[in-house]
Formats: structure tokens, sequence, C-alpha cells
């Protein structure tokens, strides 16, 4: 009995085994995506495949989501009836005709697990299920700094920074990074505080706050956040803009520097100490400028204390010295300070020497010699008193000196070094002389009556007065050293016939001049007198014609009141004798003077022939 039993237990086995598998063959097979991902305002599609044995056909689908364990039916479908729409999906709900879900215009509330169920009557009921993951791209990251500053001395670690990301889904995750590399926690040094909280929307906010001790390094640091999110899948980054915090640390360095260069500051400029410390915030600034006895005067009232400048407006010799910047640090009560020394450069003690120092006549020579003081080499030009340079060095030759030598020349000193600097001193180089006419109106054309301008121009020193001989309204004007007269006068018969008397004198001398005034015609009678001079010339030529052509025509002889003798013998026809007779012997005998002045012999002057012939 017991081994049949255990006969028959292996026979029962394979039975019941064959059972379940024919079973299992004969339900409803339903196939679906684990996971489907949509971003939020998308439409996602759930797709749900089955399989039905011996290719039977459906009783109903219906659709579903799983809220707190509990299924919530959205859709039924029996047969091919028209689905049912739920609350839930209304107006977003849409079922294909592969049976598949499309949810349009997803929400983050949409995010949920799904699930199909497909029954088949004798073949059952089969289901599977899909989780829906919905996204949201978060807004950029906004960053704001600590506005009041950080300090390097504080005892608590002070917050640096605070970034917050809005609406996203799912929550998002933020980072700190310092000059491009990420901040990690670290004790009693860097400190993160994050938040999260979900909006009525479904939508979550990001909250970070970094707290960090700085260096006096990190016044150039930039700080920025990193918010990371989740998108289909897939991890994404976005970063804020960068941000710079204001440090405070105490100075440990301060200068002290002349504006301009102490090298080239001069007499007369305006001059800044300009005091720098490395600190922030800055320092107070005093300045003090060391007298005798290593005794320090206070300047800071002539300061500006909070930008460290002392201002000192045209500065002279009496400037120069030693001056000292001190700073003091109102949190650790820590002084510094700095010396510079200010040279102001000048040129003083200009004197200008002439040698002969008596009296110079015209013709003679002088010497100009120039010296200065500076603490600077010097330079030296002459100029006359139109600035023209006439010269360079210490030294001015001046020879052959007329009364037209300019009176003024100047020593210019300059201080090639120090651009700008530079002084003058002038002097009168006095050329003594009696008066030197050297121009006249002479010879001066006039007519009777006429009103006309007498001139006279001379040059000397000690400067002359002119005075004329006629009477008349002069005016005296200076022009280029020279002293010049108009007199205006009317031409009357003596002053026509006298002419006029310019006198110029002064303590050394006299000297005159006389201006001739001549008869200028009438433009009539200048007319009448030319052509009567025209028709005389007419006459002579149309005379000396005649008498040309009567001579060729044999009717006029060749002789002076002389007559041709005919009794005479006869001579070769080719020969032409002329004989030449005076009554006037005696005013003939002094027109036919010898050259030597001696008086020919009358009988050698009664007759003369002259044979024409050769």
């Amino acid at each position: 009995m017991a081994g049949g039993r255990r006969a028959a237990g292996p026979a029962l086995g394979w039975g019941c085994c064959l059972l379940l598998c024919c079973a299992a063959a004969s339900k409803v097979e339903v196939s679906m995506p684990a996971v489907v991902e949509v971003e939020s305002g998308g439409t996602a599609r759930i797709e749900c495949n089955f399989y039905i044995p011996g290719n039977g056909s459906y009783t109903y689908i219906s659709w579903s989501y799983i809220d707190r364990n509990n299924l919530v039916r959205v859709c039924h479908i029996l047969g091919s009836e028209i689905p049912e729409e739920g609350t839930d999906c209304k107006g977003r709900l849409s079922v294909g005709e592969d049976k598949a879900l499309s949810i349009s215009r997803v929400t983050v509330q949409d995010a949920r697990t799904f699930v199909c169920q497909v029954g088949a009557g004798s073949h059952g009921v089969g289901e599977n299920r899909t989780e829906l993951r919905v996204y949201k791209v978060p807004e950029a990251p906004e960053i704001e700094a600590n506005t009041g500053g950080v300090s390097v001395q504080s005892t608590n670690i002070p917050q640096i920074a605070q970034c917050v990301s809005r609406n996203s889904f799912p929550s998002p995750n933020i980072t700190w990074h310092k000059n491009g590399e990420q901040l990690q926690p670290e004790e009693k040094m860097v400190k993160i505080l994050a938040t999260m909280t979900r909006e009525s929307s479904g939508l979550y906010t990001a909250s970070s706050t970094l707290f960090a001790h700085v260096t006096r390094e990190d016044r150039n640091s930039l700080y920025h956040c990193t918010v990371h999110y989740w998108l289909l899948g897939q991890k994404h980054t976005m970063d804020s803009q960068k941000i710079n915090i204001t440090v405070f640390y105490p100075a440990q360095h301060v200068k002290l520097h002349v504006m301009p260069s102490s090298a080239l500051v001069k007499e007369g400029d305006d001059v800044k100490l300009v005091c720098e410390a490395d600190g922030n915030p800055a320092p107070v600034f005093s300045f003090y400028k060391r007298e005798l006895e290593d005794s320090w005067q206070d300047l800071s009232s002539l300061a500006d204390t909070n930008s460290g400048v002392l201002n000192l407006h045209g500065v002279n010799k009496s400037s120069s010295g030693l001056y000292k910047c001190q700073t003091l640090d109102l949190d650790d009560m820590r002084q510094l300070e700095k010396d510079v020394e200010l040279v102001v450069n000048y040129i003083e003690g200009v004197h200008v020497k002439m040698e002969p120092s008596s009296p110079l006549q015209e013709g003679d020579s002088v010497r100009l010699s120039c010296d200065a003081h500076s603490p600077v080499a010097l330079a030296y030009q002459w100029r006359d008193e139109e600035g023209r340079k006439v010269g360079e060095g210490n030294q001015l030759f001046l020879s052959n000196l007329t009364f037209e030598t300019s009176n003024n020349f100047s020593c210019k000193v300059i201080a090639p070094s120090v651009p700008g600097l530079e002084q003058s001193k002038q002097v009168v180089v006095a050329v003594q002389g009696k008066p030197r006419i050297v121009a006249i109106s002479s010879p001066l054309y006039v007519r009777q009556d006429e009103v006309v301008n007498l001139t006279c121009k001379a040059i000397a020193f000690p400067r002359p007065s002119v005075r004329w001989n006629v009477n008349g309204t002069a005016h005296e004007y200076i022009e280029n050293q020279h002293v010049a007269s108009n007199l205006t006068v009317r031409v009357n018969h003596d002053l026509l016939r006298a002419g006029a008397m310019c006198r110029v004198s002064n303590a050394l001398g006299v000297s005159e001049k006389h201006i001739q005034l001549l008869d200028q015609k009438t433009p009539e009678s200048k007319g009448v007198i030319i052509v009567a001079i025209i028709v005389c010339i007419l006459v002579v030529a149309v005379v000396g014609s005649v008498i040309y052509f009567l001579h060729k025509k044999g009717k006029i002889p060749c002789g002076r009141a002389g007559k041709q003798d005919i009794t005479k013998p006869e001579a070769r026809k080719d020969k032409i004798v002329v004989e030449v007779k005076s009554d006037k012997l005696s005013e003939e005998a002094g027109l036919l003077q010898g050259a030597n002045g001696e008086k020919r012999p009358a009988a050698d002057q009664s007759e003369k022939y002259i044979d024409l012939r050769n």
C-alpha cells in the first residue's frame, strides 16, 4: 500500500503540472514599458500590448492609476465602445486604436503609476503597469551676495551668498563654486544650508545659503551656484552668474608718493601727496612735515583724511622737506606710516652785469654777463625786446653799437631737467649820442596854395625833440625807437622859394636837414609845352625835307652867304669850285678862332675856296 502510494505519487505530480501549465498558457498576457518619461506640458503616451490565447477577443480594457495603494480608474472600454472619461483626465485623455493611453498637457500631478487591465472572458484577466515620470526644467538660479561685506577677522563663519532655483520637477540639487572649483562642507570653515519647498503647483523651489571664512585674496574671488536637475533620464546643470563679494581686511603696507614726480616739481606748481594703504576699508590718514629739531608739523587739516590726499598749492622753496603719512586701522587700532622727501626746484638770484657800465656811444662794444642759482643745472639764452633769440650761454657780446641796437635785452635762465622752470632778467643797453636824421620828405613836388605834409624822422638817445623853421601844425610820434614829426603846412611863394628846415636836438647835439620844395606845373601848361615841342619837331622835319629835295635837284648852291664865281677859268667839267666870302670880317674873326683861342688874320678869313671835286 505504501508502494502504491509511492507509485501513485509521481503520476499525480505530473498531472498537476500539466494542468497548471495549460492554465497559464490559457490566461491573458499584458506587456507595458516599465517607465515613460515626459516633460511638463508635453503629451504622454502609455502603450498596453496584450495577448489572448486562441486569438480570442477582450471583453474590456480598464486604465487606472495607483493612489495610496488604491486603484483609481480613469478609463474603461467594453469591446469597441467609446472609452469613458474620468474626471482626472477629462479633456486631456484619449485612447488610440492600439489601446494606448495618451495624456496631453501633462502636469507634475500626472507623475503616477498607471495600470492597464485586460479582461478576456474564460481566458481570465491580465494586467501590467507603467511608471509615468514628469520633468520640469527649473528657472535660472538667482544668486545674491552678502551686501554688508565679509571681514577676514570674523570669529563666526560669515554668510557669503544665497542661491534660489524655482519651478522645477522633480526636486533639484544646488552646489557652490569658488573660482570654478566646487566647495564642500568643511567644519568651522565652509557650511552649506539647503532648503526645499514644494509649491501649490507641485513644482519645487530649492534654496541654498553658503557660509565660509575668507582671506585677503578672496577680494578677487568669484562665486557662483549650480542647480542640478533630471530631464528625460539625463542629468543636466545650470549656472548662476558670477559674483564678487566685499572683503574687509586690515592694511599691511602703506605708500606715499608725490604727484607729479618729485624730480619735476618747480616753484608755483600745485602738488599732491597721495597716501595709499592696502586695507579695506581705507584707514584714517594723517599728514605731517618735519620741522627743526626733529619736530613734526601736523598738516591733516589741509588734507582729505578719507581719501589720503594732501594738496599743496603754489609750492615754493620753503615747501621742500620730509613729509610723513600715518594710517590708523579702527578695527585693530594698528598704525602704519611712510615718508617721502619733497624737492621743489627753483631759480633765484638772476643777475645781469654790463661791462662797461658807463654810457655807451655809437660804435662802442659791450659785454653782458648773466648768473643765477639753482639746485639743478642751468642753461642761458639771450633775447631782444621782440623775443628773438640772439645768443646762448651766460655771456653776450655786442659790438659796433648803434641807435638801432635793441634797447632791452633779456637773459632767460632755463632748467632743462625740469620742464617749465625758467626765470628772466632784463637789461637796458642805452646807446647815447646826438640825433641822426634818417629820413625826410625831400625833394617834394608841390603846387601853390596846396596843403602838404612835411616829414622828418630821426633817432637818438636821450630822446630828441623836433623843431621846424616854418609855421604849421606838427604831429610827433614814436616808431621803433625813431622820433618822427609830420608838419602840415600850406604852400606859399616864400616856402616854395626857401624850403623848410627840420632841426632835431637833444642834450648831446643838434642835427638839421633841409627839405626842398619844387613847383609842380599844372596839367594844362604841361600839355601846351608838349604840343609846342611836337609842332616844332614837325616843322623842322618838313623844312629839312624840302631843302634836301631842292638840293638834290641842283636848285640850291652849296655854301653860306657866298656866290659862285663863273668868271674863273674853265676848269674840268667834273670839278665844282665854291667861293665863300664874308662881309662881316670882325664877327667871323671872332667865330673862327683857332682851337687854342687865338684869332686868325683877317686876310686869311676873307675868302675861302672849297674844292668839292674829290
